[in-house]
């Protein structure tokens, strides 16, 4: 189905990054290591040894970035600001040259007529933190909003939106949990801490925010809508506890003020009585929630996998991504549509949705047919507009990647972006979906072109 109305007009229209995925030169001018800066030196955590020493050099590259979102129509920029960047030892000190790189890419973006949004934390928590015990320290929510205030008061004159967290279930979940992902810890009981750290560090940002800023701040969340794999109702219960553990554990306290009550079934022992006051901390009024979305699951119950007891059943009559994710666009509009029914009209951003394809050599001419993500594209963004037929307050659509570019632990191994990275020559090529995407803008949300 093509969108047959456009999207409303000051619908964003936007491509995302992240710090640590794109910009290369993480030491650079003064900047301090991360915890991710570590991570990709730890002996076989992260595909063929890759790093983000050079990454897509946005760093340095940031200027013509900026120029080809313009060429492609782009009205908005999602990035995140490298923690340690701006403060090499995480609290304290503020490093100049490191606040100016940000001061400069918003000039830039504003001056191409593209409006940022800033993430505060996608992942690269600093390595001096980290050493005092990272999200596992109650201390670290004075720290975060320490940090954001820095950013508050540097950039809250041009910047209009801000988001505190990135997916903290991912960050939770790989990096606490099971050990895929910085700082590669591995404890049922560290999880839920980091997880409950993480939230309180939410809510003194937004507290912060309130105190200084003048405009809008949200949280971005990861969103995987649930099927159970039949009617049994051990399958029923199975998909209850993958849906809290996954899509409620964050959005419930940010939103109610409570964690799902599964969480003390799945975790047992390891889930703590968390202190009311702290979740009156985490329920701080929020001006929009950001979705991330990229593949739904059908769950079925499944003792072996700890600690949820379900497990994803794979859909063999499906499209398939390159990281094994199901095509599965409904799942977009379902997901956008249990966050209005859930917790109220909040208004919505689509903060992620893209996917990771084989692409093509470049061919003579500079072309490079990616088919599988046009048609990824067009479907998603239908989806989109079929949530905002039934009533959500969507308002932005920012595809995953801008670039290609590091894939954490996997690596240069997956390219999620719209714009082909040559990594040895740093050469920028937009691929056929980067131009669909651009007409797509022109056209403000029709599809079938």
């Amino acid at each position: 189905m093509n969108s047959s109305i456009p999207f409303p007009p000051n619908f964003l229209w936007g491509a995302a990054t992240a710090a640590y995925q794109v910009e290369g030169s993480p030491l650079a001018d003064g900047a301090g290591p991360s915890i991710w800066h570590r991570f990709v030196r730890t002996p076989g955590m992260v595909r063929d040894g890759d790093t983000g020493d050079v990454a897509c050099d946005h760093y340095r590259r940031f200027k013509s970035d900026v120029a080809l979102m313009k060429e492609l129509g782009l009205t908005a920029y999602r990035f995140s600001v490298a923690w340690a960047r701006v403060l090499p030892e995480g609290r304290g000190r503020v490093n100049a040259a490191g606040l100016g790189f940000y001061e400069r890419l918003v000039d830039c973006l504003l001056a191409a007529d593209i409006q940022p949004m800033v993430t505060l934390y996608h992942w690269d928590l600093p390595a001096a933190l980290d050493d005092r015990g990272g999200w596992l320290n109650p201390d670290v929510a004075d720290w975060f909003a320490d940090y954001a205030g820095v950013m508050f008061r540097a950039l809250d004159d041009r910047v209009q939106l801000w988001a505190t967290l990135n997916e903290p279930w991912v960050v939770t979940d790989g990096g606490y949990l099971f050990g895929a992902l910085a700082p590669g810890h591995r404890s049922r009981f560290e999880a839920p801490i980091a997880s409950h750290q993480l939230m309180r560090s939410h809510g003194k940002a937004v507290q912060a925010y309130r105190a200084q800023g003048k405009h809008q701040i949200g949280l971005v969340v990861n969103i995987e809508p649930k099927y159970p794999a039949s009617d049994s109702e051990a399958d029923r219960a199975a998909t209850e506890r993958a849906h809290a553990y996954m899509n409620r554990q964050y959005l419930d306290p940010a939103l109610l003020g409570q964690y799902p009550d599964e969480m003390q079934e799945i975790f047992g022992e390891a889930w703590p009585q968390w202190p009311t006051e702290d979740m009156a901390l985490i329920k701080q009024p929020l001006d929009f929630v950001g979705i991330n979305y990229y593949t739904r699951s059908v769950t079925r119950h499944d003792d072996a996998a700890w600690p949820v007891r379900a497990s994803r059943v794979p859909q063999k009559r499906a499209t398939h991504t390159e990281t094994n994710w199901e095509v599965f666009p409904q799942g977009l509009t379902d997901a956008l549509l249990w966050v209005k029914q859930r917790y109220g009209d909040i208004p919505q951003y689509i903060t992620e949705n893209g996917a990771a394809f084989f692409d093509p050599p470049v061919a003579e001419g500079g072309r490079i047919d990616d088919p599988l993500r046009v048609d990824y594209l067009r479907k998603h963004i239908d989806a989109a507009a079929a949530a905002l037929r039934a009533g959500v307050d969507l308002r932005g659509y920012f595809a995953w990647s801008l670039l290609d570019n590091l894939e954490w632990a996997l690596g240069y191994s997956k390219r999620f972006g719209l714009v082909h990275v040559d990594f040895e020559t740093q050469t920028r090529t937009p691929k056929a979906s980067a131009r669909y995407y651009a007409n797509v803008i022109a056209d403000h949300g029709r599809t079938g072109n």
